[in-house]
């Protein structure tokens, strides 16, 4: 597993203590490879579960969760294949992509998990 970086973002932090309330196991952090990265890699159950945390100090321009575009999906995709490559059969687990979305500044800050997103 990856350790924290000094880059991380305070949201990942709070995003990774949410879902691990919720029952989440965290599998690895930041999964890096040349095609991307993916913020958070969790199993809920049999399921690996690839997170994409965004922030937005406001939505003044758009909610944070609408930053996950196409491209962004596709990057997304093709880093979790090389994850489950290395770490799972990528033929027979199954996974899923979730946003956990945050804007504003703590403590006045809002989120949402949107689990099953693209």
């Amino acid at each position: 597993m990856n350790k924290t970086t000094a880059n991380t973002h305070w949201s990942e932090d709070f995003a990774l203590d949410q879902l691990r309330e919720a029952g989440l196991e965290l599998l690895d952090r930041n999964y890096r490879t040349q095609r991307g990265e993916i913020d958070l890699v969790l199993q809920e159950q049999s399921t690996v579960v690839f997170v994409e945390v965004r922030y937005r100090t406001s939505s003044a321009y758009g909610r944070p969760e609408e930053t996950v575009d196409a491209r962004k999906q596709s990057r997304l995709r093709l880093t979790a294949q090389g994850f489950l490559q290395q770490h799972r059969d990528p033929h027979n687990t199954p996974c899923r992509f979730d946003v956990f979305a945050v804007s504003g500044k703590p403590p006045d800050h809002k989120w949402r998990w949107i689990q099953d997103a693209f």
